[in-house]
């Protein structure tokens, strides 16, 4: 009787999407940073199970075809589970891509990455809602690829201390690798395989990680490890035993929430303030692109000036760089990587000082 209500309850049509936003639960209680040894192990964890369920998925899938065209009704342990796997999939799936949206989106820049975002929700949002309409080997081993993928891309970086385009493309290498090596473990020791059949179920996921290496050159993938915690544009900038104290321009009673320049008055000097978080390991170098609007609309670069960080600070790793000289108009500050992945962007017009100095105010951080 309650193995029947549970099987009942399972079948009911409201369960993918109770199954989707158990997941995202469950990423929003456990996971906490992208350098916690903890999270990464759960993530590991999940990655390991959606494996293994796949494996078993059509391999007891073989089973049952070879049992039913020999006209046995037995049954292993396994093939009674059958029924169950896709739902636990669909769990540890969607648990996969609910917390590397989390991931991403802390180190994401809308105006470059939107793209990648967009994929990667996408198909949070169709593992729920489409997978059981479309469930293939192909497929199941297109979107393992992709979790691998995002995961190694963050992974390999947090345990090495290393970031740079040999680092990600060793990590896109290992990603496809998995993902056909698991293609191969459904396959092995069935009747009738071949290597031809590993690589015909295979091949979406190697397609799915050559697509990805190319939006990395294109820029298109957010630089995790890295994101940036806060920025602005102020008027002065200094530390003091241990902290920075902003200093901007007042702003009107009702402004309580203004905390930096926008709009910057007068020539300057100006300087740009941000903290960028990076795991602990991690140590390199970041730079801040000063742009400025040409009258044709495009962004022209005026000065580029890195600095050194170093990973561990929950709140990121402070540091400021200065203009002498704005003209007005349009300008911002791209925070980036060495190798130019945008890690944020600060935007901010300068216009001409009318009257005489502004009052000024601060905030420390």
């Amino acid at each position: 009787m309650v193995i029947a209500r549970v099987r009942s309850l399972i079948d009911h049509p409201f369960m993918p999407a109770a199954f989707f936003f158990s997941g995202v639960t469950v990423d929003s209680v456990t996971l906490t940073r992208i350098d916690s040894l903890l999270d990464d192990l759960v993530l590991i964890g999940y990655l390991t199970l959606v494996g293994v369920l796949i494996v078993l998925t059509f391999r007891a899938e073989r089973m049952a075809a070879q049992q039913e065209a020999a006209g046995s009704e037995r049954a292993g342990l396994a093939g009674r589970l059958r029924p169950y796997y896709p739902m636990a999939i669909h769990f540890f799936l969607g648990s996969l891509f609910s917390a590397q949206s989390i991931f991403y989106l802390r180190s994401a820049s809308w105006s470059t990455t939107a793209l990648f975002l967009i994929v990667l929700v996408a198909l949070l949002l169709a593992n729920e809602f489409l997978l059981e309409r479309v469930y293939s080997l192909r497929v199941l081993a297109g979107l393992y690829a992709l979790v691998c993928f995002s995961f190694m891309t963050f992974f390999i970086p947090v345990v090495t201390g290393l970031m740079n385009t040999a680092v990600f493309l060793v990590g896109a290498g290992v990603s496809a690798g998995i993902a056909v090596g698991l293609v191969h473990l459904v396959h092995r020791g069935t009747e009738g395989w071949s290597h031809r059949d590993v690589w015909r179920h295979g091949a979406p996921a190697v397609l799915v990680v050559t697509v990805l290496v190319g939006f990395y050159f294109l820029n298109w993938i957010p630089p995790v490890p890295l994101s940036m915690k806060r920025g602005g544009i102020y008027h002065q900038v200094t530390k003091e035993e241990g902290l920075y104290r902003l200093t901007f321009e007042a702003g009107a009673w009702y402004q309580v929430w203004k905390r930096s320049d926008n709009p910057f008055h007068g020539e300057g000097p100006a300087y740009c303030f941000t903290a960028v978080y990076a795991p602990v390991r991690l140590h390199g170098t970041i730079y801040h692109r000063w742009q400025y609007r040409q009258p044709d609309g495009a962004f022209a670069q005026t000065d580029r000036i890195g600095m050194t960080i170093s990973g561990g600070r929950e709140g990121g790793y402070r540091g400021y760089t200065g203009k002498q000289k704005l003209a007005p108009g349009d300008w911002r500050v791209d925070v980036e990587t060495a190798d130019g992945r945008i890690i944020g962007r600060i935007g901010f017009q300068v216009e001409p000082q009318e009257g005489g100095p502004p009052e000024l105010d601060s905030v420390t951080d």
